[in-house]
């Protein structure tokens, strides 16, 4: 039992470390924050009139704002690999390295970090949609549900960061590498639009896609009228599968950072 609780501490104090930074730059938070606004208030209101997407349940707001809420949670996870390349140019990430903790718990530790961001964007989505009138469901199991979710994306994004940052070592070629990936991890998703009017190859894709896993979820969470198309269990299984595998994969690659 001390040796789980170990571990948990172990995480914990790597995780409290990166949110202590976020807590002296609130300047952060409020920019992180344009992005889901903007994309709520100028592109929601301008696709609202797309007569090509026809949604019988809900009006295509109240379909966006679940799809940039997990939008805003990739972008601030994915580019959370620069913060570990920046820690080993200052000599901060062979301090961690050679510290007792075992890989596995520096890796969790960060992404746990990252979940402190997804819910800030959280906050910011959830003030909007009361702005706009979205009719969102604000029962408690549904807000835990997005909560375990948002989690859980923000950790698997994050990680999938670390193991780019660890290939690649280098801040211009992550910087230009996550915007290579970004792009397309949205847009191949249901964030924006139903799968259903993607092309067959991209709906392929589309389902080997885990922001897709979580926009459902996040939709059939947050939106009384919408159930989720693929199932919350099924979602939740994908998330933790994958997040699984990236937190092993990073756990194994971390070492070579500090090389």
């Amino acid at each position: 039992m001390s040796a789980i609780s170990d571990y948990a501490w172990q995480i914990f104090a790597v995780s409290d470390a990166e949110v202590r930074k976020l807590r002296h730059d609130a300047v952060e938070l409020v920019t992180r924050a344009v992005q889901p606004a903007l994309w709520l208030l100028l592109f929601g209101q301008v696709m609202a009139h797309v007569k090509g997407i026809t949604l019988q349940s809900t009006s295509y707001l109240n379909y966006l704002v679940p799809g940039i809420l997990g939008q805003s949670v990739l972008f601030v996870a994915i580019f959370y690999g620069i913060n570990t390349i920046w820690k080993r140019d200052l000599g901060v990430l062979h301090r961690y390295l050679v510290s007792p903790a075992p890989r596995s718990a520096l890796v969790l530790g960060k992404a746990l970090s990252s979940t402190v961001r997804g819910f800030s964007q959280a906050l910011v989505v959830y003030a909007l949609t009361l702005i706009l009138g979205v009719q969102v469901s604000l029962q408690l199991g549904d807000i835990l549900g997005v909560i375990v979710f948002i989690a859980l994306a923000a950790g698997l994004f994050s990680t999938f960061s670390v193991i780019v940052a660890c290939i690649v070592r280098t801040r211009e070629r992550f910087l230009g590498i996550g915007q290579v990936l970004t792009m397309p991890i949205f847009f191949a998703s249901n964030a924006i639009y139903p799968i259903r009017l993607m092309p067959h190859w991209l709906q392929i894709v589309s389902r080997l896609n885990p922001l897709t896993y979580e926009v459902d979820a996040l939709r059939g969470l947050m939106l009384p009228t919408t159930a989720s198309r693929i199932g919350i269990p099924t979602d939740f299984v994908v998330l933790v599968t994958s997040f699984v595998v990236l937190v092993t994969i990073a756990a194994w690659l971390y070492p070579r950072m500090g090389e």
